[in-house]
């Protein structure tokens, strides 16, 4: 009715060692397994019997499966998971160029001339600061395109706006 009781102290160093190597083997056994069956299933050039049966062999036996499995097809492991994240890579640059495209505001030159139309007709703005800005606004977004010089229009060398 009484068994031993093992203290820490009665478990040499030795077989702690050896416990946490065995230990460490088995974890890394099963995350190789686990990638093996990603990776069965994200090769597009096998077939479907080909899947299943790669699946089937390493699911029944697991350490002939997976040893076997890691010399026959290992050296593509890398190379199908290097493709998987530069697509993956590859869609999350072509989502941020749609998004950010998609949220840049988009305002003509003639949208930023009527609004200072209408805060120079409420008179927040003066005739002086008025032609400033359009000036401004028609540097910015001249018919060249914007950041460059547009060609003399009627109205910004006179200084009377067109309404």
């Amino acid at each position: 009715m009484s068994a031993p009781m093992y203290l820490a102290y009665d478990y040499p160093l030795m077989n702690v060692f050896w416990t946490m190597l065995w230990f460490f083997l088995w974890i890394m056994w099963f995350i190789l397994l686990f990638r093996i069956v990603v990776d069965v299933f994200r090769d597009d050039a096998m077939s479907g019997w080909a899947k299943a049966g790669w699946l089937v062999f390493v699911l029944l036996l697991p350490f002939l499966g997976v040893f076997v499995y890691v010399i026959a097809r290992g050296k593509n492991m890398g190379r199908r998971e290097a493709a998987q994240a530069r697509g993956q890579q590859q869609a999350f640059d072509d989502y941020i160029r749609r998004t950010a495209q998609s949220t840049e505001p988009r305002h003509s030159s003639a949208d930023e001339l009527a609004k200072l139309s209408e805060m120079r007709t409420r008179g927040d703005i003066t005739d002086d600061e008025f032609r400033r800005a359009k000036d401004l606004v028609l540097t910015d977004y001249g018919p060249v395109g914007p950041g460059q010089r547009p060609t003399a229009t009627a109205g910004s060398t006179t200084g009377t706006a067109r309404q």
